[in-house]
């Protein structure tokens, strides 16, 4: 769980193979499981560049000229085989592979390649960790016996076991050092800032909000060819995040051609200096957003980038750095608390590439305020859903665990979940952005946390019930009902739980301390902003329905256990359309509901039970499927409001023949002073399958009856406890009383307000005459 967005970390990548891979991880459809894709990627297609057919491996990885591998020939013979994947161009074999332009789709052929083509005992999580194929050949040699090794790699025995991660971190910390001496920037809210990121999930929102609190020109740095096709990539995410691309949006943003992971942002020296002059504002979102990968394949993107904004702030006059960083700096099993001020972890006591890049980027960063930079870190954690349009990240470890709760009902026990909407998250950073006041520091913006219980409370109330397991016992249930039941959107999180590293990072954040943020909520009351909440149900409701869309959460439906149930009876007399009713029937119905949700977005009730009318056949009916829509027509104007539907019932129904009936009613709410009968008496009409109605007439639920089963005969999920089956009871009658009350009330209002106008229109007439 993290806050940062993913943009702009390629090396010239070849746009077809790439557009390809982010197609393929994108899509629902297209997105696979590693192990198919590893099958895939092995069987067939093993052509070489130029045609030649591949040849056969063996344990051991002997060279392919017969002779053994060593460690040079070995990592120029990894770095051929990355050619098919990067456009027919093979890397250096110091050059990482993702680096270069490859997806993960692509690191799953690769990885296929390496053992079929050289015989090596390599892995995609060792793909992941580290790309680069002098890394590879030293880790595939060590997994070879030692007589197909030359003398000369017996010295890389001595480096097994060492964490390398940690050099690169030393050196990438030292580059900051180097870093020009500059004074404070100027407290003055920006005229024109450079924004990275754009592109992304926060970095979209972001840009909307920087436009929003300010006037300011805001210039986005997109990875692209040229203006027009960076112009092109970023309406297409904002358009994909929900966000508007319109002209006055358009008005004033300049987008940029450049890459966050090269020198200078791979400007020439003229462009550089001229950006450095222009802009006084520098906003880091931008970064490479991955599990599984190891720091050597994301340091260029998340650490060195974050070290070329801070030059470019230090040239020409000083501009202030805000650069968006996560919580993930705290992910060491263990750690007592996670506050503004707290120390962070020990990088080598982080699990993941990912956490060790964002630890190395804010030290670095903080070592560039020594150098007289301002530099505000900002920390998200999970960034949920837009409350109000419901826009997601579909492969944010956040999202993927919510679907995963609610899609097979299961909870792994946690301490707290650090998450905050994306729109409060943006609202906050771009505050801090145009407020000098706020420039400088740190803040953890993970608003309120979600413990266990606030969890399990939403999920109650959604009419969800789930167990809690421990984690181990969770990931392995999740893992097996992938395995069972595959939900191809919800392949990134398993890919995620399957890697032995990657697995640390969620377990980690899952039983970790609740971040606390006092200088954030000291901003947000200073500033008029929206106060910090939990990421609970109700902000998730959107959210929630955008997943269910997408394939990745269940909502609650017919098929799961009530939520809370009750009977009606109602009593009557059916004749022959047109004709006097002259039939004893009756209905014996079973009301319930899924969860609260059913009732807050759809105003429905799910019906079963059966009916009784000998003039339809002498045995009960039974109740397939139905439902009662509450106000059915709550919304639509209506010409004349003297009769409004207050509940609409819809029934199918079958008889012990076999034959299928319909049966439609409506309690309707009048302008009388006969409420309590209106609210009981339903008019219906009942006909066989594809045939217009052959009964009618009127059913009313006995008066003695109706609080004995609708109020007091009320059942609740027996699983809930007491306080919430109380508190579920309440809820209910509150929302239907509330609902009722409101729709007989409007026919009366309705009637009054037509007395009005038409006592208005004789005045009217009166005054012409005079």
């Amino acid at each position: 769980m993290n806050g940062a967005d993913a943009d702009g970390t390629g090396l010239a990548p070849v746009p077809d193979r790439r557009h390809e891979g982010e197609l393929l991880e994108q899509s629902g459809r297209g997105r696979s499981d590693v192990t198919d894709l590893l099958a895939r990627f092995g069987s067939g297609g093993g052509a070489r560049p130029g045609g030649e057919p591949p040849p056969t491996g063996t344990d051991g990885a002997p060279a392919e000229d017969g002779a053994e591998w060593d460690l040079e020939r070995l990592a120029s013979a990894i770095a051929a085989r990355t050619a098919p994947f990067l456009g027919g161009e093979q890397i250096g074999v110091d050059v990482d592979f993702f680096d270069a332009g490859a997806t993960s789709v692509d690191a799953a052929g690769f990885a296929a390649a390496l053992n079929r083509d050289l015989g090596l005992r390599l892995g995609l999580d060792d793909v992941f960790a580290d790309a680069r194929p002098r890394r590879l050949a030293r880790l595939g040699l060590a997994s070879a016996p030692a007589a197909h090794r030359e003398h000369g790699d017996a010295a890389d025995d001595e480096n097994e076991g060492r964490d390398e991660d940690l050099d690169l971190v030393a050196a990438d910390l030292a580059r900051a050092d180097r870093l020009p001496w500059t004074g404070p920037a100027d407290a003055t809210p920006p005229r024109r800032i450079l924004l990275t990121g754009a592109t992304g999930f926060l970095g979209g929102h972001l840009l909307l909000d920087l436009l929003r609190r300010g006037d300011a020109h805001v210039v986005c740095l997109v990875r692209a060819a040229d203006a027009r096709e960076g112009e092109r990539r970023l309406g297409e995410a904002l358009a994909g995040f929900r966000l508007p691309w319109s002209a006055e949006v358009r008005r004033r943003v300049t987008v940029l051609p450049g890459d966050i992971a090269e020198p200078r942002l791979g400007l020439d020296g003229g462009r550089w200096e001229e950006l450095a002059r222009e802009v006084d504002s520098i906003v880091s979102v931008a970064a490479a957003v991955d599990f599984l990968r190891g720091y050597p394949s994301l340091r260029r993107a998340n650490v060195l980038g974050p070290l070329t904004l801070a030059e470019l702030a230090a040239t020409g006059p000083s501009k202030p750095l805000h650069h968006i960083s996560s919580v993930a700096v705290f992910n060491e099993v263990g750690i007592a608390s996670m506050g503004e001020d707290d120390p962070l972890a020990r990088v080598d006591r982080l699990a993941t590439g990912y956490d060790r890049s964002k630890w190395a980027s804010e030290v670095a960063l903080r070592r560039a305020r020594e150098h007289g930079l301002t530099v505000t870190l900002m920390r998200p954690g999970a960034i949920g859903g837009h409350t109000l349009t419901g826009a997601h990240n579909p492969t944010d470890i956040g999202s993927g665990l919510l679907s995963a709760f609610s899609r097979f009902r299961k909870v792994p026990a946690f301490r707290a979940v650090n998450a905050a909407p994306v729109d409060w998250v943006s609202q906050v950073a771009a505050a801090v952005v145009y407020e000098p006041d706020g420039w400088g520091t740190t803040y953890n913006l993970t608003g309120r946390p979600n413990t266990l219980p606030d969890v399990l409370h939403d999920m109650r109330l959604g009419g969800m019930h789930v167990p809690v397991l421990g984690w181990e016992e969770w990931r392995a249930a999740f893992l097996a009902a992938m395995e069972a039941d595959p939900v191809p959107e919800l392949e990134f999180l398993a890919r995620v739980l399957r890697s032995a590293t990657a697995v640390k990072l969620v377990e980690a954040t899952l039983l970790g301390p609740a971040a606390t943020g006092e200088r954030t909520e000291a901003f947000v009351a200073r500033h008029d902003l929206p106060e910090p909440v939990r990421y609970g149900a109700q902000a998730q409701l959107k959210t929630y329905e955008r997943l269910a869309e997408a394939g990745l959460a269940r909502l609650p439906g017919r098929d799961d256990p009530p939520y809370l149930s009750f009977h009606e009876t109602l009593e009557g007399t059916l004749g022959p359309a047109g004709l006097v009713t002259d039939t004893v029937c009756s209905l014996s119905l079973t009301l319930s509901i899924a969860g609260m949700y059913q009732l807050v977005r759809e105003r429905r009730v799910d019906v079963r039970g059966e009916m009784t009318c000998a003039r339809l056949h002498p045995e009960p009916l039974t109740v397939e499927s139905g439902d009662i829509v509450v106000r059915p027509e709550d919304g639509i104007p209506l010409r004349h409001g003297l009769h409004h539907p207050l509940l609409r019932y819809r029934l199918a129904l079958r008889d012990a023949g076999g034959q299928g009936w319909w049966l439609e009613g409506v309690k309707t709410a009048r302008a009388r002073r006969d409420l309590w009968r209106q609210a009981r008496t339903l008019a219906v009409e009942v006909g066989r399958e594809g045939e217009p109605a052959s009964l009618t007439g009127e059913v009313v639920v006995p008066a003695d009856g109706y609080v004995r089963e609708q109020i007091d005969g009320i059942e609740v999920d027996p699983a809930l406890p007491p306080p919430e089956q109380r508190l579920a009871k309440l809820m209910w009658l509150g929302w239907f009383f509330a609902q009722v009350g409101w729709g007989l009330l409007e026919p009366s209002l309705r009637a009054g307000a037509e007395l009005l106008d038409l006592r208005r229109d004789v005045k009217d007439r009166r005054r012409e005459i005079r």
